[in-house]
């Protein structure tokens, strides 16, 4: 079907009229000659032929088709693709390649565009354009034609009255300017007077913090022995006592560097290897931790205003604010700054390997956790086996291979374990089959057997507080619980989407939290579990693990390549940990409430502390070798580090990568 409206080359049968009377213009002097300007209907035409006839609005990018009618392409591509007819005269248009661009008219459009532009700019409306562009080019043929008619009065007349006009419009023109440029001017002012006042603030916080420091290292000082005390102190032993005179030199040696450090600069004070500095570790510690404080001095700016946030936005810091106020997060802030420096790196303890079959390649350990008194670790994965292992007695034997103290056959791969905090070597089993199993670790036995899942079940959790609790998570969308004294679940929780993973709030017996494939964290009552006590939404893809740091403190991580921190008493999230790769695995998760370790998809762990973004430092697995090979093969991309666990109350990760290498390793 046709659609009206006017062609976009003008219709070929229309003419352009004027005005049966003509306009005229007064001047100072009425020439005796006098000609028509063009009518309204003119500009009507002339604008009306640069409309499109499908969406009636200036052409854009204007294609003409083979029966001679131009449109906007993209409308006439529409047409083609809906009507494969011209809209105009409904002739055939079957394909893009019947339609060619319109240069001519393109460029017309363009200039009549331009010179829109320029009317609208000096305060004139598009409606009064036409008519503008008429008038001025009546006056410029009238002057033209009539020129040989004026008299040198008529014509110095009129070139005062343009001069004084033209002086006008410059004038509006340059006061026009002038208020943009004054506008800008103030709020640019406004802006640096704001931020003049935040950095005043900022500057009484930092001074106040300063004075606060220098009072505690004052009264540190004056607490401390001087030589006359320690001569006093060992003045009654005998001068043949080397014991005591060694002691004596060097307690001397120690006080006379404390003194030196405290006289000089502490940015600049960094001990040299073999001074006498390097001799006492507090001291050879405090310059490594600085040399660490100034690599990540950005970082910890932003942690300093964060923790100082209260003092910063809801005092008047022009006065001095009493230290009970601002001593807590000052206290805040130095935990931070000494607990992200007390580390430099990973050191290995001891290696071993989840599978002794040197040809199995399906060696992924899923999962790795301590028993309650940190003495035995189990290992979990893929080749269906839990082996169980001795710490003291991996960390001790000087042999690379190691051999479990027991272990256990599952009858589908196994995706996660988890020990009971009470009953010692009780621990429970999460599978591919959707199975929860409880074992006894002494004996190796099954004790009970939870067929509940419809899908594979991906976490499973005992409940420190109510230690027959257990808790599971699966891919049919449900976290089951289940009591170590009932045969079958005790209730069940259905959310909305895959659950990845579950974990119960250590200090609660009745409070759950647990990390879905709709990309948010749940946190649950389970004495109410219609609805979630909160939601905590932010990561871009599913939540793999969720773990606690203590009672409040959530980490989640989710294969978006980030970790969260959340409080379960805030909905928003409180820190994003950036820096490991993780796009399509589970990698692992662990933490000892300070710091966070992960895997990573690159096959190497990182640590990250909760107080910053960024990672302290990482750890790269060593690639595999081989059986047939003589040399190390290169990494291969799908090596990635599957699981980790952090032993409890020390500084101790255990970590295992795909390709089943396990790793023992400490921070020092």
């Amino acid at each position: 079907m046709a659609t009206g409206g006017h062609d976009g080359r003008g219709s070929a049968g229309s003419t352009h009229s004027f005005g049966s009377n003509p306009t005229t213009r007064s001047s100072v002097r009425t020439p005796k000659r006098q000609r028509s300007a063009p009518g309204s209907s003119q500009s009507t035409e002339e604008k009306s032929d640069f409309l499109c006839p499908v969406c009636f609005n200036l052409i854009e990018e204007a294609h003409i088709t083979k029966c001679g009618h131009t449109f906007c392409y993209s409308c006439i591509l529409k047409c083609i693709e809906t009507m494969k007819r011209c809209p105009k005269c409904n002739s055939p248009l079957l394909s893009a390649e019947q339609i060619f661009p319109n240069f001519l008219l393109n460029d017309v459009i363009k200039k009549h565009k331009m010179r829109m532009n320029g009317l609208e700019s000096l305060g004139l409306s598009r409606e009064s354009s036409n008519e503008f562009s008429t008038l001025a080019d009546g006056l410029r043929d009238f002057i033209a034609s009539e020129s040989q008619n004026l008299t040198l009065p008529d014509v110095n007349i009129m070139l005062e009255i343009l001069t004084q006009r033209k002086q006008l419009l410059e004038a509006e023109s340059c006061a026009a300017q002038n208020k943009l440029l004054l506008e800008f001017l103030k709020l640019l002012l406004q802006q640096k007077e704001e931020q003049k006042n935040q950095i005043i603030k900022e500057v009484n916080i930092i001074k106040h913090d300063i004075d606060e420091v220098e009072r505690i290292l004052r009264e540190v000082h004056s607490k401390c022995p001087t030589l006359e005390d320690v001569e006093r102190a060992v003045g009654s032993a005998s001068d043949g006592d080397s014991a005591v005179r060694a002691m004596k030199k060097e307690m001397i040696e120690i006080i006379d560097n404390i003194e030196s450090t405290t006289k000089k600069d502490d940015a600049s004070f960094v001990p040299q290897a073999g001074s006498e500095s390097t001799k006492h570790p507090g001291l050879s510690s405090l310059a490594t931790r600085r040399r660490r404080m100034h690599a990540h001095f950005e970082d910890f700016v932003q942690c300093y205003f964060t923790t100082r946030s209260k003092d910063l936005f809801f005092k008047d810091t022009e006065k001095s604010p009493k230290l009970t106020e601002s001593s807590s997060s000052l206290n805040e802030f130095r935990e931070n700054l000494v607990k992200f420096s007390r580390y430099n790196s990973l050191r290995p303890l001891a290696t071993l390997n989840y599978s002794n079959d040197l040809f199995n390649n399906s060696t992924i350990v899923s999962s790795i956790e301590f028993d309650k008194d940190n003495e035995f670790f189990a290992i979990a994965g893929v080749t269906k086996r839990i082996k169980v292992f001795d710490y003291n007695a991996v960390i001790q034997d000087s042999v690379d291979i190691h051999y479990p103290c027991m272990e256990m056959v599952s009858s589908s791969k196994i995706s996660c374990v988890s020990w009971n905090s009470y009953h010692k070597g009780t621990l429970a089993s999460s599978d591919y089959e959707g199975t929860v199993t409880i074992w006894d670790a002494s004996t190796g036995q099954r004790t009970k057997t939870f067929q509940e899942h419809e899908k594979r079940c991906w976490s499973v959790d005992f409940n420190d507080v109510d230690t027959r609790l257990i808790a599971s998570g699966s891919d049919d969308a449900r976290v089951k619980l289940y009591s170590l004294n009932v045969e079958h679940s005790i209730a069940t929780l259905e959310a909305k989407a895959n659950v990845c993973c579950v974990k119960f709030n250590p200090r609660s017996s009745c409070h759950l939290a647990f990390g879905s494939a709709d990309h948010c964290v749940h946190y649950y009552d389970l004495r109410n579990m219609k609805e979630p006590v909160s939601v905590f939404k932010g990561h871009k893809k599913a939540v793999s693990y969720v773990k606690f740091l203590n009672s409040e403190e959530i980490v989640s991580a989710s294969t978006d390549s980030q970790l969260k921190l959340w409080n379960i008493n805030t909905p928003y999230c409180l820190r994003s940990f950036v820096g490991h790769i993780n796009e399509k695995n589970f990698v692992g998760l662990a933490t000892d409430g300070d710091y966070v370790a992960c895997g990573s998809e690159n096959n190497a762990l990182y640590i990250y502390y909760k107080g910053l973004t960024k990672k302290l430092f990482s750890y790269k697995f060593e690639a595999t070798r081989g059986v047939l090979e003589n040399e190390r093969r290169e990494d291969e991309p799908n090596e990635f580090v599957s699981a980790v666990c952090w032993k409890q109350h020390s500084n101790v990760v255990v970590a295992a990568n795909s390709q089943g290498t396990i790793n023992i390793l400490e921070l020092v």
